[in-house]
């Protein structure tokens, strides 16, 4: 049966549709879905050796209006698979975001999100979402075991077997795999064949997103608007690439969505904020209303749900794509693991609960900030506006307005594959935490980790079964509050499974490091 008809989709680079194949075939690994997420867990499955093969409705990179903010969480992961640079280089990079209120020409409230300085990666870059997958694909081109199939769309699925039917313009055939990722998406065909529910809140706005390219001098620095001067409730400005400025306007609820992304209804929110003096060119235009939701479950036996399949967040605070790469992260390591024969199924159950707890957490900060921004009630509203008047002239207030919280990583302490303290700690990263970067005599501390368990120390240890980093530089033994006694233990996704003051190496025989 023909494949879906995506002439509708804009297309930033095409590649030739992969003949269809012969039925039967089985591998150990096949995700479904090529965007961030599938591409990231193809590109680090792939360099840990795993033979994978990624299904792709799409004969084409899309184009168009998607994802722009990428986190330094993410970044991080991104350098230790070979690809971050090139999406720095660019990218805008940005650490610094501003709130302003009506037509108020000076903020009401700034924040960094690099608050930690002397670290290698940025608090934030933006780039266009084509950008990044096309450098993920550049990695993977260079795998000789990972297998993009283009034009290749699932439109079955049998999950007792294992098995998927695949749709392409010469023929169907079906594929058996091991494990079965699904990354294919908010619509995911993958959950909607497997019935699954996928509940939560759908929000009643609408958000008007206008692309556009333009020659400017600003700073890059996110500036949003509370109650902007030129119409809605809201307004966010980011700079991308190639000239090119995200514009986000919230119009409201009951709203024409095909009039309101004609051009002649478009100007007067962009040139009520850049000027009527900037001439502009339309790059994409596009209405959305947004969801909080997630399913019960991510893992259902060997099919495994990662990134928005499982899990969806209002674009404010940038939650998704971030959040789906942060999945990526924290399931191929553990598949890695069950794959090799070093550690049984039970492993992958871990994603499940540390997945869904990033995804609740997400969704938890996602939903106060569009409360904040959109406030349906009395109540809300003059909550709201409190904050908004008192920041103005209250520094204690400021930290109290809400325009996004933004992306950044998420602990798990209660986690199995974490050892709680049994020291006093008055500083340093706890288990269940992410690690730090932090400069060392010759490199930076992330460098030196490369998505596998290891310790951190203070000084060698000798006959350690583990690789030992080397804390060499007064910085990085402060940030961790490390004397010559003490170590930490750092899991494959660069978080933190323990720690102890005075280590000894029987210390390890009491944590997960062998999963």
């Amino acid at each position: 049966m023909p494949r879906s008809d995506f002439s509708e989709i804009p297309r930033y680079k095409s590649f030739p549709v992969v003949p269809t194949v012969t039925s039967g075939a089985h591998h150990p690994v096949v995700i479904v879905g090529g965007g961030p997420v599938g591409l990231t867990a193809a590109l680090d499955l792939g360099q840990r050796g795993h033979e994978v093969v990624l299904l792709n409705q799409f004969d084409f990179i899309p184009g168009g209006s998607k994802a722009i903010c990428f986190a330094k969480r993410t970044l991080d992961i991104w350098n230790r698979l070979g690809v971050a640079q090139l999406m720095i280089e660019k990218g805008v990079v940005w650490n610094v975001g501003k709130v302003f209120r009506g037509d108020r020409k000076e903020p009401i409230f700034e924040f960094d999100m690099l608050a930690v300085k002397d670290q290698e990666m940025p608090g934030f870059i933006n780039l266009q979402q084509y950008y990044a997958e096309e450098y993920l694909l550049q990695a993977i081109d260079a795998l000789p075991n990972v297998t993009i199939r283009w034009g290749h769309e699932v439109c079955a699925i049998d999950p007792d077997k294992r098995q998927l039917t695949v749709e392409t313009d010469q023929g169907d055939y079906t594929m058996s795999a091991d494990w079965i990722l699904a990354c294919d998406g908010s619509k995911s065909p993958v959950r909607n064949m497997m019935n699954l529910d996928f509940a939560g809140r759908v929000f009643e706005d609408n958000f008007l997103i206008a692309d556009v390219k333009f020659q400017v001098e600003r700073p890059s620095e996110r500036w949003f608007w509370f109650d902007p001067p030129w119409g809605g409730a809201s307004a966010l400005l980011h700079k991308q690439p190639d000239n090119v400025w995200r514009l986000d306007f919230q119009l409201g609820w009951d709203i024409d969505r095909e009039a309101a992304i004609k051009p002649e209804n478009v100007a007067p929110y962009v040139e009520g904020m850049i000027g009527t003096e900037t001439p502009y060119e339309e790059e994409w235009y596009s209405v959305y209303t947004f969801q909080c939701r997630r399913m019960e479950r991510f893992v259902h036996d060997h099919v495994v749900f990662v990134g928005d399949s499982a899990h969806l967040v209002s674009p404010f605070g940038a939650r998704g794509c971030n959040g789906g790469v942060a999945d990526a992260d924290n399931l191929v390591w553990k598949l890695d693991a069950v794959l090799k024969g070093a550690a049984g199924p039970e492993l992958i159950e871990s994603y499940n609960d540390e997945a869904i707890t990033m995804a609740d957490e997400n969704i938890l900060n996602s939903t106060r900030s569009t409360d904040f921004m959109t406030p349906k009630s009395t109540v809300s509203k003059a909550f709201r506006d409190a904050v908004l008047d008192l920041a103005e002239d209250q520094e204690f207030a400021r930290p109290f307005v809400n325009s996004g919280r933004l992306s950044t990583a998420i602990s798990f302490p209660q986690s199995p594959l974490c050892t709680a303290d049994r020291d006093i700690w008055e500083k340093g990263i706890p288990p269940g935490s992410p690690i730090i970067d932090a400069p060392l005599r010759n490199s930076w501390l992330l460098q030196n980790l490369d998505g596998h368990w290891a310790l951190l120390a203070g000084r060698p240890i000798d006959n350690s079964p583990l690789p030992v980093v080397v804390l060499d530089h007064h910085m990085a033994r402060e940030r961790y509050d490390l004397s010559n006694g003490g170590a930490y233990l750092i899991r494959p996704d660069q978080y933190v499974a323990a720690r102890w003051k005075h280590f000894d190496l029987k210390d390890l025989g009491e944590t997960a490091w062998q999963a």
